[in-house]
């Protein structure tokens, strides 16, 4: 497990600067990008293992991020995790239309990113 590339994207430094740590400890290689432009152009480089995305960003939002990702021949089978501090039904829903994997609610524990990391990478 330790060998997995985990990828957030976030466009809080704070966020981002927390996962890439939680999850660092635990072993992980962490991968960060600011916003979905930036991912899309990472995820080929660095092919991530699971994607954790935050709903709310400028430029491209974290469901137009995660419907590409998912449209993607080559990505459609990588697990993707929504972050939101929403934790509304159709916030939910509308994770699942783009293809989202699950819906993580901010604040995230160390325990809830790495569950998820364990539970939908195999």
């Amino acid at each position: 497990m330790s060998s997995l590339k985990v990828m957030v994207i976030d466009d809080s430094k704070t966020i981002r600067r927390t996962a890439e740590t939680l999850l660092q400890r635990e072993g992980f290689e962490v991968i960060t990008a600011v916003d979905g432009f930036e991912a899309l152009s990472k995820i080929t480089e660095t092919k991530p293992d699971i994607i954790f995305i935050d709903i709310m960003m400028p430029r491209l939002d974290g469901y137009q991020t995660c419907a590409l990702i998912k449209n993607s021949e080559q990505y459609k089978d990588t697990p993707i995790i929504m972050l939101s501090s929403k934790d509304g039904l159709f916030d939910r829903a509308k994770g699942q239309i783009v293809g989202s994997d699950e819906y993580l609610t901010k604040p995230f524990s160390k325990d809830e990113l790495v569950n998820a990391i364990h539970t939908y990478v195999k």
